[in-house]
């Protein structure tokens, strides 16, 4: 435990959720690189691919059976604000990936998100299955609009919220790591906030 959860200070403990050169705001901020798509959960199949067994994809009904759990977390985007315990409803990449029978093999050491439009981004396979990753549909007890990469994103608090792809489609996963929309243009290839891995 931090010196600053034992002083009790509601100040000092949310400082010390907050990474070097972060600004605490209360804003969700609309940020994209592309514009917002409208998806229609009656068409949408995510699917997986690369490194595993063999290819599986689910559909939109399948995701919603799998068991979904609510969790706070933090935000934190690498243009400088971080938002605190905001609230999210998803199902984990873990369990998504069990509910899809997507058995990745031992080779798999990196996943290339992919999303409805064109925007990818990698991710290291240990961010992608931490326990606090989860493809995410709701947040703050509502759907995620289109502007929030609604009706699905990848939700990883632990990195830089790039990673955390709005409108995820597929998941390839990957030998090598590669980078994606953001990281070709020099972006990090990893994004952890605390060690402000901001640009490669």
């Amino acid at each position: 435990m931090s010196e600053d959860s034992r002083s009790g200070d509601p100040k000092s403990v949310a400082r010390s959720r907050v990474p070097p050169n972060q600004s605490v705001t209360t804003s969700f901020y609309t940020l994209t690189a592309e514009a917002v798509p409208v998806v229609d959960t009656a068409a949408l199949v995510v699917r997986f691919w690369g490194q595993v067994i063999a290819p599986v994809q689910m559909t939109w009904s399948e995701l919603m059976r799998v068991p979904s759990r609510t969790m706070v977390a933090d935000m934190h985007c690498v243009t400088g604000w971080s938002m605190l315990g905001t609230r999210w409803t998803g199902a984990t990449m873990r369990d998504v990936l069990s509910a899809a029978g997507a058995e990745l093999l031992p080779s798999a050491r990196f996943a290339m998100v992919h999303c409805s439009t064109e925007y990818t981004t990698n991710v290291p396979l240990e961010f992608l299955l931490a326990d606090d990753t989860m493809l995410a549909w709701e947040w703050e007890g509502m759907p995620l609009t289109p502007e929030h990469g609604g009706p699905l994103r990848l939700f990883i608090p632990s990195l830089y919220a790039w990673k955390s792809a709005k409108w995820a489609a597929g998941f390839e996963f990957m030998t090598a790591d590669r980078p994606g929309y953001w990281e070709s243009r020099g972006y990090h290839m990893r994004g952890d906030p605390w060690n402000e891995e901001r640009y490669g």
